[in-house]
């Protein structure tokens, strides 16, 4: 197989989830639609918490900045492949695959170093009650959120200086519907063992610290309410933090899947699938599960909704 120079290639191939003809309208209307209702309900959600003096507290804000990342996160690949599918076009330029990576790498970190801070935050609301207001200012929130931001913008440049090695490419087909760094990575004629495993690392590191303080507060979090002597007293302490629980369980179960999908299944589609669940499925359920199950967002809502009736 002949090897293109890296002067040579200016484009390449996203092969997609399916090249059937016949399965194409029924693409785009599912991802429209899919990418309509995740960018309406967190823009819900941020309006929600903007317009509710009630809601300017840490918990919400932090849900603001997790809503308008996910907006970020799913606009990173979505919008191209409708384009693609209207367009019958599946080519992306060398630059616009490292954008494409980049924001990737950015708005995904984001989500995992947000949902740590989340459970951080809750951890105080329930361990230390009375100090909640005295270490929670909103100066410190908005560190936290600056500091997940810049390391998130760490994580996605070490991850592009990596992609930018490759001088040689084997091939020019992804066979995914976005720029998956990893197939890049296998289009490389060299040896890329050493910039998998930094890859990875990077991506096991960025998991590992999120994972590990989310962990450790809900086991904080759930010794505080086994302590708590009425029924009622464990339900509402349980009840502030059971949709940043179900929200932690799919981003992190959704993000492994696509993870090892990625580099454990030999089926292209398989893999393709599973990005679709992590990138797609898990911004879109995410306004859902916050507001069926907060009482605070659900009354602004409908009060919301009232006012323009």
């Amino acid at each position: 197989m002949d090897l293109q120079n890296l002067t040579e290639v200016s484009e390449f191939h996203l092969v997609g989830l399916s090249e059937d003809p016949e399965l194409q309208p029924i693409l785009f209307g599912l991802f429209l639609s899919m990418y309509l209702v995740t960018v309406l309900g967190n823009l819900l959600i941020i309006l929600a918490v903007s317009s509710d003096s009630h809601l300017h507290t840490p918990m919400y804000f932090f849900l603001s900045i997790l809503s308008l990342s996910d907006i970020g996160f799913i606009s990173t690949t979505v919008p191209k492949m409708i384009v693609d599918v209207l367009t019958h076009s599946r080519v992306i330029s060398y630059g616009g695959c490292l954008a494409q990576m980049s924001a990737y790498f950015t708005f995904g970190c984001m989500d995992d170093l947000l949902l740590g801070v989340m459970a951080y935050d809750r951890y105080v609301a329930i361990c230390h009650p009375l100090h909640y207001l005295v270490i929670m200012k909103p100066r410190f929130c908005s560190s936290l959120v600056l500091l997940s931001i810049l390391a998130s913008l760490l994580e996605a440049l070490l991850h592009i200086v990596i992609v930018l090695q490759i001088t040689c490419f084997k091939d020019v087909d992804i066979f995914n519907f976005f720029c998956d760094p990893s197939q890049l990575l296998n289009l490389s004629s060299y040896d890329t063992f050493a910039s998998n495993i930094v890859m990875y690392l990077g991506a096991a590191v960025f998991g590992f610290f999120p994972i590990s303080g989310i962990l450790f507060s809900y086991y904080k979090i759930v010794s505080s309410i086994l302590r708590i002597p009425s029924p009622g007293g464990k339900y509402k302490a349980f009840s502030t933090c059971g949709s940043h629980l179900a929200v932690v369980c799919l981003y992190f179960g959704t993000g492994s899947g696509a993870y090892l999908g990625t580099s454990v299944s030999s089926s292209p589609s398989k893999s393709a699938v599973a990005s679709v669940v992590y990138m797609v499925v898990a911004p879109m359920l995410n306004p859902f599960i916050y507001s069926l199950r907060n009482r605070d967002i659900k009354s602004t809502l409908l009060r919301l909704h009232s006012r323009t009736i």
